[in-house]
């Protein structure tokens, strides 16, 4: 027996006059994964516990099968394990960010343009990092590069119990309310104030603007946390495991785990992703041994945060025709019977462009038995059913119960 989870990341949502009162979900064509609907288990799961904030890092652990209460100690420790950084117990980490500000004279009237900084390139993000180090490392914290907008910093024998907001959660508003509270807060905000002189005139920023992209022109920090420690995937269920993502938070969380972590090339986390080769690979991870494999797509997410349905429905489409459709029919090919699972981590709404805790609709398909089905995959058919997992972190033992 097979088992695969698809996550679309961000993909639920709610529903938009622009899509006639319809959501992302409801208005894309995935004529495959409806046609699995109609004979797949239906409901809603709340993937984020009650007190906790709906970030990926917490509803993808609870996907995964594990318990925030008892192993979430933050976001960014889970993607400097994905880099590679080797922390020390005394350690605490923080998300940086590479972001674009508006360009106001006094750092504190500056407004979040982009959290993402046009979505820059890992090559373009890492001369930027670079340049950024030599005033950043010190004896207190270390900066790592990572992938495109997202990197690392962590400081030494550092403290907890900050105030960070996550910079997709403020795009378009003045950033003065959100700058760092806590024991390091003036601190932080020095450096992300003399990132903004650095990188104001950097060469890459330059080409940016010259091309009409925008420029990734100051650091933001969030996401705090410590060393964390996961149970071994294959000890907690018996399965063999992999992880397939463009995104180091993901692939943190299976390193963790003791999966394995395989990589894509053209893997971006955005709509442009290589959606067939994420396919390709988890079809070769089964047909090669593994149990389990873990499909994460950032693609509707990041659409989401920028208010784009029209690329999110995309992504859907893409996830449906490039990812689904071959996997299961691969599989089918082989002769292998499977179990499937599709759902998101948690909701991205176009409306509000930031994660809510919503429960989100999942499915379950057994390529050996029908179950009663729903017409369509969406957030509609799913509280239809009247099904709901209260414990994020048990919906995964529905996909491997017999």
């Amino acid at each position: 027996m097979k088992y695969i989870v698809v996550l679309g990341d961000g993909m639920a949502d709610w529903k938009l006059k622009e899509l006639n009162n319809r959501t992302p979900l409801q208005a894309a064509n995935k004529p495959y994964i409806d046609r699995l609907a109609k004979v797949s288990e239906i409901g809603l799961c709340r993937t984020v516990p009650e007190g906790f904030k709906p970030g990926s890092d917490v509803a993808n652990l609870s996907v995964m099968g594990y318990d925030p209460h008892t192993c979430y100690t933050g976001r960014s420790p889970l993607e400097a394990v994905s880099i590679g950084i080797n922390l020390a117990d005394t350690d605490v980490t923080l998300r940086c960010n590479l972001v674009t500000l508006s360009d106001e004279e006094n750092y504190e009237d500056k407004s979040m343009l982009d959290y993402s900084a046009g979505e820059i390139t890992s090559a373009e993000a890492n001369k930027l990092i670079e340049s950024l180090k030599p005033v950043f490392d010190s004896p207190a914290c270390t900066l790592y590069s990572g992938i495109s907008y997202r990197h690392c910093l962590v400081v030494h024998n550092g403290k907890t119990g900050h105030d960070l907001t996550p910079p997709h959660d403020i795009t378009g508003k003045n950033i003065r309310p959100f700058l760092p509270k806590g024991p390091l807060s003036e601190f932080f905000l020095h450096m992300m104030k003399e990132s903004a002189k650095i990188l104001k005139n950097h060469p890459v920023n330059l080409a940016r603007i010259a091309a009409g992209k925008r420029p990734a022109n100051s650091v933001w920090f969030w996401g705090e946390g410590t060393k964390p420690a996961l149970e071994n995937f294959e000890k907690k269920f018996g399965i063999r495991g992999g992880v397939i993502s463009a995104v180091d938070l993901v692939k943190g969380i299976g390193i963790l785990a003791g999966m394995s972590v395989i990589e894509v090339p053209g893997a971006t986390g955005t709509y442009e992703t290589n959606f067939s080769g994420k396919a390709d690979a988890a079809l070769n991870a089964l047909l090669s041994g593994l149990d389990f494999i873990y499909i994460h797509m950032e693609a509707p997410d990041e659409c989401g945060h920028q208010g784009d349905y029209i690329h999110k429905i995309y992504s859907i489409e893409q996830i449906d025709e490039k990812v689904v459709a071959p996997l299961c029919q691969g599989l089918e090919k082989a002769g292998e019977n499977y179990r499937v699972l599709i759902c998101p981590d948690h909701p991205t709404p176009i409306a509000v462009k930031t994660h809510v805790a919503d429960p989100v609709p999942y499915l379950i398909f057994d390529s050996r038995k029908a179950f009663q089905g729903a017409p369509h995959y969406d957030e509609e058919t799913a509280a239809a059913s009247g099904i709901i997992v209260e414990k994020g972190w048990e919906l995964i033992q529905k996909l491997f119960k017999d």
